[in-house]
C-alpha cells in the first residue's frame, strides 16, 4: 500500500508541473511601438487601430484554422497592414527626407530557417511578398533598391506608382520633422493629392510604426515576419533593422519567433531577435523573460548623442505561447490561439 500510495504521489507530483498542452495554433501580431497615449489618442481613431488588429487576428487565424502553413498566415497579414494607412508600412508609410517612401521587409521559415528580405523599396505594393519571393525563388537573403525592384518584376509581384504609398497625415509629419532639423521640404511627389487648403493637425507620433507577425501553424512550424516604412525624414538610404535578419526579424522551429519594432540602429546593436531567441534556447528563459531581458538592454543602450534605444518586441516561444515587451509608452500588438479569446492592446499598461 505505500508503495502504492508513493507511485500515486509521484504521478500527481507528474501532473502537476508537466506543460500545458501547445495550441493547435497561434499568431500574435504587432503594429509599431512608440509614444501611444490615450491623450493622444481620440477614441475613434483608437478605435480604429484595435479594429486593424483584430482584422489582422481574424485574417491569420483563418488561414492557420484551414491548416495553412505559417509563412502563409505572416505574409497574408502583413499584405493586409501594407495596405492599410493606418500603419508605417506599404501604403501610409513615412517619407525620407527627400520626400519618397522607401520601404523594408523580411521573413523567415524557421522550419529551415530560410529567409529573405528587400530593402529601400519604393514602388512594391507588398514589399513582403518581394521577401517571400527572395527566401523562396532566389538563392540570396536580400536584395536592396533597384535590384529588388528588378528582381519584383521577374517574380510578376504588383509593381505601382510612388504615389501610391502617399498619405497627407504622413507627408504633414514630414513638414514637422524638416522644419525641426532646419531642412528644406520637397515637392510633393508626383500622383500626389493637392495640398489641403488648411493644414490638418496631424500630430508626431513618434511611432516605429513598422508591422510584425509571428504564427505556429498545426504542423508545429513557426514564421515571422516585419515589414516597415522606417523613420520619418531619414537620409542617406538609412536602413533600420526591420529587413536584418536576426536583428528586426528571426524565426526557428522549437525555439522561437520574433518580429522588432522600435530604434532600429539599437535594435541591430542588440541583435535583438536572436539574442531572444538565443537567451530562451541556451539559458532556458521563457519567451516574456527573454524578451523583457532583450528590451531592457536596448533601453540602456547609449547613442553616440546620448539617446537610449526604445522599442517592442512580440515573440512565440516553440509551443506556440506568446509574450510581448516594450520600453514605450505603448505598442499596437494582439494575440489569438486556437479556440481561444483574441486579447487586443495598446497602451503599455494594459494587461
Amino acid at each position: 500500500m505505500r508503495l502504492l500510495a508513493a507511485l500515486a504521489l509521484l504521478a500527481l507530483g507528474a501532473c502537476a508541473t508537466a506543460p500545458a498542452p501547445a495550441p493547435r495554433w497561434s499568431i500574435v501580431v504587432h503594429g509599431g511601438a512608440g509614444v501611444i497615449e490615450r491623450a493622444n489618442l481620440t477614441p475613434d481613431v483608437e478605435a480604429q487601430y484595435r479594429a486593424a488588429m483584430q482584422r489582422a487576428l481574424t485574417t491569420g487565424g483563418s488561414i492557420l484554422e484551414a491548416g495553412g502553413s505559417s509563412v502563409d498566415a505572416v505574409e497574408a497579414v502583413i499584405r493586409e497592414m501594407e495596405d492599410d494607412p493606418l500603419f508605417n508600412a506599404g501604403r501610409g508609410a513615412v517619407f525620407t527626407a527627400e520626400g519618397r517612401n522607401e520601404l523594408d521587409a523580411s521573413i523567415m521559415d524557421g522550419s529551415t530557417r530560410a529567409a529573405g528580405a528587400v530593402a529601400g523599396v519604393t514602388v512594391v505594393r507588398h514589399p513582403i511578398s518581394a521577401a517571400r519571393a527572395v527566401m523562396e525563388r532566389s538563392r540570396h537573403v536580400m536584395l536592396v533598391g533597384s535590384g529588388a525592384e528588378a528582381f519584383a518584376r521577374t517574380q510578376g509581384l504588383e509593381i505601382v506608382e510612388p504615389g501610391y504609398f502617399f498619405t497627407e497625415r504622413r507627408w504633414q509629419q514630414l513638414e514637422q520633422n524638416l522644419r525641426a532639423n532646419n531642412l528644406p521640404i520637397p515637392q510633393r511627389p508626383a500622383g500626389a493629392p493637392p495640398a489641403p487648403r488648411a493644414e490638418n493637425a496631424w500630430p508626431d507620433d513618434h511611432q516605429f510604426g513598422t508591422v510584425g507577425v509571428v504564427a505556429y501553424d498545426t504542423r508545429g512550424n513557426i514564421a515571422a515576419g516585419t515589414s516597415t516604412g522606417g523613420t520619418t525624414g531619414k537620409r542617406w538610404g538609412r536602413v533600420g533593422d526591420s529587413p536584418v535578419i536576426g536583428a528586426g526579424t528571426y524565426a526557428q522551429n522549437g525555439v522561437c519567433g520574433v518580429s522588432a519594432t522600435g530604434t532600429g540602429e539599437f535594435f541591430i546593436r542588440v541583435g535583438v531577435a536572436r539574442d531572444i531567441c538565443a537567451r530562451m534556447q541556451f539559458n532556458g528563459e521563457s519567451a516574456q523573460e527573454a524578451a523583457d531581458h532583450v528590451i531592457a538592454e536596448v533601453g540602456a543602450a547609449l547613442g553616440s548623442d546620448g539617446a537610449a534605444g526604445d522599442g517592442g518586441v512580440i515573440v512565440l516561444d516553440g509551443r506556440g505561447t506568446a509574450a510581448w515587451a516594450m520600453n514605450t509608452p505603448g505598442m499596437y500588438r494582439a494575440t489569438q490561439t486556437a479556440g481561444g479569446t483574441p486579447v487586443i492592446q495598446i497602451f503599455a499598461d494594459e494587461e
